[in-house]
């Protein structure tokens, strides 16, 4: 490309405090450094990550100017020094959890999908190789970079642990959703609790990630799989993708997990807090059956409060475990992920909700705070 080499002006939403609405604006994208990817997004998408972001819930997020998002597909359109996995045109998809391959947690095998390097943090705003942002604006200012992506820009420089090589002929506006959204829920249940045929499960807050989880529970057979959401709205969406039962806790007059052990003949075997709330996530907890129940954390905790749970209910049997990005190595399983959406094992068509142009972004924020949107795929 023409471009090659050169700095790129294109436009970016461009964060430059809590709350306030992202300004679509010219900036300009320096080439790759080395082990280093540029490349032209054409989709993104917003998930709560990038709400919470964009809210400021925490002080790891307030890194200002800055630009969000991690959820996208695009094309490489360079590639820094060192770059050998990778080259000009390929379809790619961008990953907030990396894997350089090489530190002692990529050569883990099952053990972590952590990379000692490029794992997911919400602290880190430069890149790695020399501590300095790829993107300034007009006014020649640094703009901070978001979870190893930042993807709401029409090109985006990334380090080549964070990007995955994908089969060109998937559609790439669906190949999104696998950048965290439906890889972290569908991964967690088939990596991280491997749900087995005939197993039972739990899902507590039924957005996208929620939904991905019942998705993949619902591919693995699942005997039953129950949505819990205030939202009674969510019940549809629920039930055109898997669930079998729901719960709206306003609805009953007992806690949820009670109702949950009544309806499960002692509990479930696995349940998915993906709410980010401490009270859901102790409820989710106390729903599995005693003796085998994991219960998995799926949910942004944005708030220091601690959980409610005394170490003596642990000897009942229950576990509780945190998956990130579903249990995936980005780099070594997502090429297959994508393979088996192509075939139609996993059907994301449901998650897409809303499409809209790029200069729009806010009204896709908007949707998402008022609940009305699972993704709302955004094309540049």
């Amino acid at each position: 490309m023409a471009s090659n080499g050169k700095v790129i002006t294109c436009r970016a939403a461009v964060a430059y405090g809590p709350g306030q609405p992202l300004v679509v604006e010219q900036v300009q994208v320096d080439p790759p450094q080395k082990m280093e990817v540029r490349i032209k997004i054409l989709f993104t998408s917003i998930c709560h990550t990038d709400l919470s972001a964009w809210k400021g819930e925490s002080e790891a997020q307030r890194a200002y100017p800055r630009i969000l998002g991690h959820e996208a597909s695009g094309v490489v359109e360079s590639v820094g020094e060192g770059v050998i996995d990778m080259k000009e045109g390929d379809h790619v998809v961008p990953i907030f959890n990396g894997e350089c391959g090489d530190c002692i947690y990529c050569k883990s095998s099952k053990k972590t999908n952590l990379c000692g390097k490029f794992r997911v943090n919400p602290f880190k705003s430069v890149m790695d190789s020399d501590g300095k942002c790829r993107f300034r604006n007009k006014d020649g200012i640094p703009i901070y970079h978001f979870l190893n992506t930042s993807t709401f820009s029409d090109y985006t420089v990334v380090d080549s642990a964070c990007l995955v090589k994908i089969d060109p002929h998937a559609p790439l506006d669906k190949m999104t959703l696998l950048s965290c959204g439906v890889s972290t829920g569908l991964g967690a249940a088939w990596n991280t609790a491997d749900v087995q045929k005939g197993e039972t499960v739990a899902v507590f807050g039924l957005g996208a990630v929620g939904l991905a989880v019942v998705e993949g529970a619902r591919t693995r057979g699942a005997s039953k799989i129950i949505g819990v959401d205030i939202n009674p709205e969510k019940r549809i969406k629920g039930e055109a993708i898997g669930i079998t039962d729901f719960i709206n806790p306003k609805e009953i007059d007992v806690p949820v997990h009670e109702k949950i052990r009544e309806m499960t003949e002692g509990g479930v075997h696995y349940s998915f807090e993906c709410a980010g709330n401490m009270e859901v996530l102790r409820e989710a907890f106390l729903c599995t059956h005693d003796g085998w129940g994991m219960a998995i954390v799926l949910g942004i905790h944005p708030t220091p409060r601690l959980l409610s749970l005394h170490p003596m209910e642990l000897f009942d049997g229950r576990r509780i475990v945190a998956s990130v990005f579903g249990d995936f190595k980005g780099k070594s399983h997502l090429p297959l992920f994508a393979k088996q959406c192509m075939a139609g094992v996993v059907k994301l068509d449901e998650f897409i909700t809303h499409r809209l142009p790029f200069e729009k972004i806010n009204e896709a924020f908007q949707l998402l705070l008022d609940g009305k949107s699972l993704r709302c795929l955004l094309h540049l």
